[in-house]
């Protein structure tokens, strides 16, 4: 077995490709810029290491990543953020012999990038929001009274380099052209790279889950969001399995077949609702919700370890649908905003009780805590509970 560095080690998907390489018996390191982390106390974590932030000091992370790979022999990195990937990517000379499941960075750029991206999906015949394309505030191909509100208001990279250090951006919504003209001009993830004007859709997100090896298509899968944080969209705190859309199977596998994709990415759509799904982004990096595919019968980090190490897999066919996933503290977080929360009515109110306390057991299974390794629990429960003193 070869050993993998697993890295953003405070990532839930961090943690769901520790216990998945680690029950198989692959030796496990991880590591993040904190000193102790909630994969690091998975049992499977053989040992942990803190390193620099990567958005504050990248160059100390890069060094510190290829010193780490030469000390303890390390032999595959698995990056969970779209920077450390991006950071890793670019300084790839620094890490000889070492395997990133990637493709080169200029394929990376071609689908993580959102501005690249909506040109490429519109060459597709792949439908997209109406767009509109700016390099910079002051030149927009459109006068913003022009146009219909809400407004999206969309970066072309989740993580811009800026004044040394490296910025997470994200996505705004402008209720007026005042708010519009007002984000344009005061976040700097808009006035130093290309961004996007985008109609609002109504509807629901829906998403695709992929691995390909150098271009073949291995497995795909798909699950719905049943609860979220905020309760109005946000984070998925319990999810299920579902059967992959086809319609938004054949638009995956035009944009992943057209770049020659290698590794796993998670294709969003939003399907409006007359049923029409647009494309809204790709994510070129494991998901939050890693686990419930695991636990439905797509092991993603174990498929990827194998063609890491150059071994041949057979596509998968099916999967188990209906299968649970539940994320106890964030789905707490939830309960507690929607009873807070003025709209929602006495009804609401008294179904997300009753939901919250009787799961669907044989359903069911917790994302963080379980039987046979219960140290991350124990170590975000700690978090959260101090975090409640703040």
């Amino acid at each position: 077995m070869k050993t993998v560095l697993i890295l953003d080690a405070n990532q839930r998907s961090a943690l769901a490709v520790t216990r998945s390489l680690g029950s198989r018996g692959v030796s496990i390191i991880t590591a993040d810029d904190s000193q102790t982390t909630l994969s690091g106390c998975s049992r499977y974590s053989k040992q942990y290491f803190s390193y620099p932030s990567p958005r504050l000091h990248p160059e100390q992370f890069i060094f510190a990543i290829a010193e780490l790979c030469k000390k303890e022999n390390i032999n595959i990195v698995f990056p969970m953020t779209e920077l450390t990937t991006n950071l890793l990517l670019n300084h790839q000379h620094a890490l000889p012999g070492v395997t990133l499941p990637f493709p080169d960075i200029n394929t990376v750029d071609a689908l993580a990038n959102k501005y690249a991206l909506m040109h490429l999906a519109d060459s597709l015949d792949i439908p997209i929001p109406n767009t509109w394309y700016a390099a910079s505030p002051e030149n927009l191909p459109v006068e913003l009274h022009m146009l219909n509100y809400p407004l999206v208001l969309k970066p072309g990279k989740s993580w811009l380099e800026y004044q040394g250090e490296w910025l997470h951006t994200t996505v705004s919504f402008a209720g007026t052209v005042d708010a519009a003209t007002d984000i344009l001009k005061n976040d700097p993830a808009f006035r130093s790279h290309p961004f996007m004007l985008q109609e609002c859709v109504p509807g629901k997100g829906e998403g695709i889950f992929a691995l390909y090896d150098k271009g073949k298509p291995l497995a795909f899968f798909a699950h719905k969001r049943l609860r979220e944080k905020p309760p109005r969209g946000g984070v998925s705190v319990l999810s299920e399995s579902t059967a992959v859309n086809s319609k938004l199977l054949s638009y995956t596998q035009a944009l992943l077949g057209h770049v020659g994709w290698h590794g796993i990415a998670m294709v969003e759509f939003k399907v409006s609702n007359v049923g029409t799904p647009y494309l809204m982004e790709i994510n070129t990096r494991f998901w939050g919700s890693l686990q419930l595919a695991i636990d439905a019968g797509v092991d993603f980090p174990w498929l990827l370890y194998q063609i890491s190490c150059g071994e041949k897999i057979t596509p998968l066919k099916s999967y188990k649908r209906g299968k649970r996933l539940r994320w106890i503290l964030g789905d707490l977080d939830c309960l507690y905003l929607t009873l807070r929360d003025k709209e929602f009515s006495f009804m609401d109110k008294s179904r997300a009780v009753l939901h919250f306390l009787l799961p669907r057991p044989f359903k069911t299974r917790h994302e963080v805590n379980r039987l046979g390794d219960l140290g991350p629990f124990w170590w975000e429960l700690k978090q959260y509970l101090k975090d409640l003193k703040k």
